[in-house]
């Protein structure tokens, strides 16, 4: 980056409904064992997910009867734009700042579909200025927290002194299509869940600055991770050699990114992941050479909360932001393309 961003504010919310994963293995035996002979190889999944409670939009009962692809997308409608409220509104007051101030609004989903998009439904919500510049991102996935960030900061540096807030909204559990007996359903129940976050920028000095980012797309991985549209709606895809393709490959876009930007990995203090995964976390901290345990954070978040995709890693750095550490923060994230998003982030 040219210029450094600032972070001014940066919150975090969920809906109201706490789902225990103790809960969700009978429901998902009930459901799954008759219709997947495999289905009792994959009930480890719920049990090694190291997950204990997630956060949904609706409550358990919801999932164990059918809806169409449009009621679920309706709910994500409604149901997002009350969480999308509480948490701008937030980030805003953290910031000291009234809706008034804002210039800018980028927002990252990719678990519904929103036309008009979920910016233009806050502006006219939030009573946003008339004026204020608009970015929808959709196709992201747990990318998002990362990547959207990075765009959002190129909008701050193109409008230097103005508001930008970053938004993302993820309601993962909404998309379960109730026909799919899949072993990537399956998973998919096992460790998606609701959240989202909120993120005020501007290049006004701050005591959090973005000072890097950048992003890597291996060629030939379009069916790593991502959605399959269906009648019914988005069917997940990710494929069982995620761990695998990180381990062998990670570490050459890290160091790509970091050269580019001219950084020591050695300058690197703290490091925020998003978790996707038990097995991700653990390549991650084999790839950065870090003890088991560096990325507790991580690792405490997706027991907490699951995985919410692109708001996952957003929650990681709010929990290490607020530890108050100086140095430089590596913020990663994975996602379709199959693609890795890195920023550095300095007090």
């Amino acid at each position: 980056m040219k210029e450094n961003v600032y972070i001014k504010s940066l919150t975090t919310a969920t809906p109201d409904n706490i789902i225990y994963q103790n809960q969700v293995l009978p429901a998902a035996a009930s459901h799954f064992s008759s219709k997947n002979p495999s289905f009792k190889r994959l009930m480890k999944v719920y049990m090694n997910s190291s997950i204990e409670t997630r956060f949904s939009s609706v409550p358990l009962e919801w999932y164990t009867k059918k809806h169409s692809f449009s009621e679920r997308n309706s709910l994500y409608l409604k149901y997002g734009l009350e969480l999308l409220e509480k948490v701008s509104l937030d980030a805003i007051n953290k910031a000291n700042l009234n809706t008034n101030d804002i210039d800018g609004i980028v927002t990252v989903s990719s678990s519904g579909i929103a036309t008009p998009s979920l910016d233009a439904l806050l502006i006219e919500k939030l009573k946003f200025k008339r004026n204020t510049i608009r970015m929808p991102i959709f196709g992201l996935g747990c990318v998002g927290g990362v990547v959207g960030l990075s765009r959002a900061s190129d909008i701050a540096i193109a409008n230097k002194g103005k508001n930008i807030l970053f938004v993302v909204l993820e309601l993962c559990g909404l998309t379960f299509r109730h026909n799919d007996f899949s072993k990537s359903n399956i998973v998919a129940t096992a460790l998606f869940a609701d959240g989202a976050a909120a993120a005020i920028l501007n290049t006004n000095q701050a005591e959090y600055s973005i000072t890097a980012s950048g992003e890597y797309t291996w060629e030939k991985s379009l069916d790593v991770m991502g959605w399959d549209v269906k009648d019914d709606g988005l069917a997940v895809v990710f494929s069982k050699d995620i761990p695998t393709l990180v381990k062998n490959n990670f570490k050459n876009a890290l160091d790509d990114f970091l050269i580019t930007n001219k950084i020591k990995f050695r300058d690197i203090n703290n490091f925020v992941c998003h978790p996707g995964g038990v097995k991700v976390i653990e390549a991650l901290e084999e790839i950065f050479e870090i003890k088991h345990g560096a990325l507790n954070i991580s690792r405490d978040i997706l027991k907490k909360f699951g995985n919410m995709s692109a708001a996952t890693v957003l929650f990681v750095l709010e929990k290490s932001l607020s530890l108050n550490k100086k140095g430089k923060y590596l913020v990663t994230s994975l996602g379709p393309g199959f693609s890795a998003g890195f920023l550095i982030i300095e007090k």
